[in-house]
């Protein structure tokens, strides 16, 4: 419960709320020196239990609210399948790799841009026919902090390995440790605004309208669960940039839409869409919409009263705070891998056995969009969320280590897959870890490719 009352205080709520909340199961529920099945019962405890209070505020029925520490870790895994297909959503060149100097290096190669951007940097071809034992050879004659470098200073996603007193004494540490875990600041003026009213047995949000501009993990698992709690949420990709299968699994419960934020029309339709909304939530590179025109200021100018929510790799300030990042670096960078190794008493670097990260701070998003919708609601205004992997990854790690922990089974999904038909075909995934008393969560609307949908809103 310690876990999740840090994050409760931390979205400022109402501490009587954690009497609605039940949580069962103990460490280790997956092999790990650290509290991951913690971390994932905590974050997906604190988003439901803050859909549940903005549910109350709005019907006056306060609804309880159960996560199992098993199912939430088991939620964290990505697992799902298309067809009976289980995708592999990691390029083969993905990975980490010892350098000449006997550091350790991390290649996000998901992309064919960051793949082929990295494979140009070590002077081989790029494109597929490029194997692992290439890039090994090739890394031999360097450094690990300096391809580290030589990789961010080319757009390339890339991290050196550290220990954790590595990583302490970074400046990029020392700038995250003054940051809160999730930073919710009032950014502009605006009226209180109203939901429509809620029927008792109707999930606590529905008639809130999420814009989502995310992609990948962290983003997309944060509006999915805002979906699932009943939202209506608008998936917005652009058609030129790629995306990894896991989209399938991450799209349940929205609509999606493509729009070229470089066009005139999409964008006369983006910012409509946006005046209707009362959530943004954006993930892509720091700066990156805020040089289309579609910063905090420019969003709260746009739609006065928005809820606008932020996803960064290292923070909103500090030497990296630009820096392009994914769950597995920022484990790498961080000293989660060298940790984890060590206490597994042998072998090369280790990674923790999902991607917590993304799904912890993916939870943190649909808390803080919440809690700040809540202060909204209340007291009026714009807000600005910001929340971070690496922030996260630094709450992990204050939550301490398990003694014994590589001794849990492997992941074990059965009884909590739901099948259905979706875009992709028919999907199997995990059913929601967190269970409503009254109004169960999950997703009404199938998942679907990007662009199925037209760039508006389908309903009053």
């Amino acid at each position: 419960m310690s876990a999740l009352q840090q994050l409760w205080e931390a979205a400022g709520l109402p501490a009587q709320a954690l009497e609605a909340v039940s949580l069962s199961g103990t460490e280790p529920v997956l092999p790990s020196s650290f509290k991951v099945g913690t971390a994932a019962q905590a974050a997906i405890a604190a988003a439901a239990l803050a859909a549940a209070e903005l549910g109350r505020l709005r019907n006056g029925v306060r609804q309880r609210v159960s996560v199992d520490m098993r199912h939430a870790a088991l939620e964290c895994c990505t697992h799902f399948s298309i067809d009976d297909r289980v995708p592999d959503i990691w390029d083969k060149l993905s990975g980490l790799y010892a350098c000449g100097d006997g550091g350790w290096v991390r290649i996000h190669a998901n992309f064919a841009h960051h793949r082929d951007g990295a494979l140009r940097l070590l002077g081989l071809a790029p494109g597929g026919a490029t194997e692992r034992g290439d890039v090994a050879n090739a890394l031999r004659g360097w450094k690990a902090l300096d391809f580290e470098q030589a990789a961010a200073d080319a757009g390339l996603v890339v991290a050196a390995l550290r220990t954790f007193d590595e990583w302490d004494r970074h400046p990029q540490a020392q700038a995250l440790s003054q940051q809160p875990l999730l930073n919710i600041e009032k950014i502009g003026d605006a009226p209180p605004r109203s939901l429509p009213p809620l029927a008792p047995d109707a999930r606590p949000l529905q008639g809130l309208r999420v814009l989502d501009l995310t992609r990948i993990l962290a983003g997309p698992v944060g509006t999915r669960a805002l979906a699932a709690y009943g939202a209506d949420v608008m998936l917005v990709n652009s058609p030129d940039l790629p995306n990894i299968e896991s989209i399938a699994d991450t799209s349940r419960g929205k609509l999606s839409a493509h729009a070229d934020l470089r066009s005139v029309e999409d964008r006369a339709a983006f910012e409509q869409l946006l005046r209707e909304a009362q959530v943004f939530v954006q993930g892509y590179r720091p700066g990156g919409l805020a040089a289309l025109g579609y910063g905090p200021a420019e969003v709260a100018a746009l739609r006065p009263g928005i809820v606008m929510v932020s996803l960064s790799a290292y923070g909103s300030s500090g030497p990296w705070a630009p820096r392009r990042g994914f769950d597995s670096l920022v484990q790498t960078a961080t000293g989660f891998n060298d940790a984890e190794a060590a206490a597994f008493g042998s072998g090369p670097p280790r990674a923790l056995p999902m991607q917590i990260l993304d799904h912890a701070t993916g939870y943190l998003i649909a808390l803080g969009a919440q809690a700040a919708m809540r202060r909204q609601l209340a007291e009026g205004g714009s807000w600005h969320v910001q929340v971070s992997l690496a922030r996260t990854a630094l709450w992990l790690r204050a939550l301490g280590r398990v003694a014994g922990g590589f001794d849990a089974p492997p992941p074990d999904f059965s009884g909590l897959l739901e099948a259905s038909e979706s875009g992709f075909g028919e999907l199997r995934a995990l059913r929601h870890a967190a269970r409503f008393s009254i109004t169960p969560a999950g997703w009404v609307r199938p998942s679907v490719p990007p662009g199925t949908h037209p760039l508006k809103w389908p309903f009053d």
